[in-house]
């Protein structure tokens, strides 16, 4: 009888021999990855979390997939497509039918292996990006060089206004943050299924990049947090990177998205969803770029309310004890708006700027723009104290408000909400700071946002210049360490400075091939307190 009951798994093993394709069990359903070929690396991708969120589905929380069945075998040997949205950067189709994830793992491990697993959140502004975009290869070589194997587990997630509705019928309808819950129905799956691919489910960390760091925190909020990990990266975003409006704010973007829908051209804002519930996905697709007029983010996570996932401004929450002492890491690039700011801005373009996109303020329009106003008063207007930081009187052939107003925002969108956590947490923490220069990018973006992502991704630490490919294996190796014992410092690996929690040391990494090491954390520390100080009238 025992023989019988292990017949399956005896099957998958033997056809893994048999055509070189990894193999395991999930419930009743054998998948069928893909091992890859210049790694000691095995993939098991596209794997449904969710049922499709079409037709009644649609605008709706996500349904739980919780098996495979009546499927006997699944081909897990690509990654699912993106989810429908205004722009893609790279290759594929995209679908409505989305919801998937992946794992990477080490090759010629079992199911009792009890490895530590990362879950990655992708960013891209909550509007566009897809798991596929991200190569866990590298996390999971270089983990097993040092001797601390994991997995790394990826997902698609809603974006645009199909996984962030906005307008009084998604308020009353309770569909906001649609792409948060689907984050969370993946975490969950985890929790149920990673340890058929020889992952501990009590040893998980998630982390993201911009929207898919916002995202990380969001969770991480969450009173039921631990009961899917146990720490928490954010590069380069936090739960107060996006100022946190109430689900009506944006009504006109979901309006002209609504509109814009053959089905819905003459729908009012109460009557939008069961024209759109209708609508064929070919229509939908050709309507997204249509919300994006108004503001270049409109589609984004919201208050939502006690039994929702945010229930109150994220730094009301962190001073309250959110997070509790759950660890995290966190940090920001130099540059980081470089790539949004448009290289003709004006200097009267800054006050504008910040005065619409942090409309309405709690504390009224008047708080808000003498806030704003003494804010450009602390930057010079000044070529060589602008982003692209240390570029001297350099303009890059860009407008005059270029490099003052990327200062501006990139402080009040990154910088100094990376501060704001790090001062305020509870919890253990580590902060960084990555300046790397990007040689081979237009000088006038300098160190732009996600250029670290290529150290993670890109598999720089075999084939990149040497001090590239070095860089590359200390950041991984620092997360991976994190990851594995809850603080960057196990000392395995390369060798590296000790990187002291926040709360010690008061001093952030420098993640530089040159500079490596803690400096303190105060740079353009008067601005940054007036921005800390300003966290109500920024709806942070």
């Amino acid at each position: 009888m025992r023989f019988v009951a292990n017949i399956p798994i005896l099957w998958a093993a033997l056809h893994t021999w048999f055509d070189g394709r990894p193999r395991l069990q999930l419930g009743g359903t054998v998948l069928i990855g893909r091992h890859l070929q210049l790694s000691n690396v095995d993939f098991f991708g596209g794997i449904p979390f969710a049922e499709p969120p079409v037709a009644h589905l649609r605008l709706s929380r996500p349904r739980p997939k919780h098996s495979l069945s009546p499927l006997r075998s699944f081909d897990a040997g690509s990654f699912g497509l993106p989810c429908l949205q205004p722009y893609l950067d790279a290759g594929p189709d995209m679908s409505e039918d989305c919801l998937t994830l992946n794992v990477f793992r080490p090759s010629d491990i079992d199911t009792n292996s009890s490895l530590p697993i990362m879950i990655w959140i992708h960013g891209g502004g909550f509007c566009n990006g897809g798991s596929l975009l991200y190569d866990g290869a590298p996390l999971v070589e270089q983990s097993v060089a040092r001797g601390t194997p994991i997995l790394f587990v990826s997902m698609n997630y809603r974006l645009g206004p199909l996984g962030f509705p906005h307008g009084p019928e998604a308020v009353e309808r309770g569909a906001l943050n649609l792409g948060l819950h689907d984050q969370w129905a993946a975490l969950e799956w985890v929790q149920n299924n990673i340890a058929s691919f020889g992952g501990d489910p009590r040893k998980v960390t998630i982390f993201g990049e911009s929207a898919g760091a916002t995202s990380a925190s969001h969770h991480y909020f969450k009173e039921n947090f631990s009961t899917v990990a146990r720490a928490a990266i954010f590069l380069s975003g936090t739960g107060s990177t996006f100022p946190i409006f109430d689900g009506y704010r944006t009504t006109p973007s979901w309006m002209l998205f609504a509109n814009n829908t053959q089905s819905c051209a003459t729908a009012s804002p109460n009557q939008t969803f069961s024209c759109l519930i209708a609508a064929d996905s070919s229509d939908l697709r050709a309507s997204l770029k249509a919300g994006m007029a108004i503001e270049l983010w409109p589609f984004r996570p919201v208050l939502d309310g006690p039994e929702g996932i945010i229930s109150d401004l994220p730094a009301k929450r962190l001073s309250n004890g959110a997070g509790g002492r759950v660890p995290f890491m966190t940090g920001a690039v130099l540059d980081e708006v470089t790539i949004f700011v448009p290289k003709d801005f004006q200097t009267k373009d800054i006050a504008t700027w910040l005065n619409a996109n942090y409309t309405p303020s709690p504390l009224g329009s008047g708080a808000l723009k003498a806030g704003m106003d003494k804010v450009i008063s602390l930057y010079p207007d000044d070529p060589s104290a602008g982003s692209p930081f240390n570029t001297g009187n350099e303009t890059f052939g860009t407008g005059p408000g270029y490099k003052r107003g990327s200062a501006i925002i990139g402080d009040v969108i990154f910088h100094a909400s990376r501060r704001l956590w790090s001062q305020k947490t509870y919890a253990p923490s580590y902060a960084y700071l990555f300046s790397e220069p990007q040689t081979s990018a237009d000088p006038a973006v300098g160190v732009f946002h996600s250029s670290e992502l290529a150290y993670f991704f890109e598999d720089l630490a075999r084939n990149g210049s040497s001090n590239t490919a070095w860089l590359s294996r200390v950041m991984l190796d620092y997360w991976i360490s994190f990851a594995v014992s809850l603080t960057p410092n196990d000392g395995k690996g390369t060798n590296r400075p000790r990187w002291g929690a926040y709360e010690e040391t008061k001093e952030i990494l420098e993640l530089n091939s040159k500079t490596l090491g803690l400096i303190p954390d105060e740079y353009r520390a008067l601005s940054m307190d007036l921005f800390i100080n300003m966290s109500d009238i920024l709806s942070w």
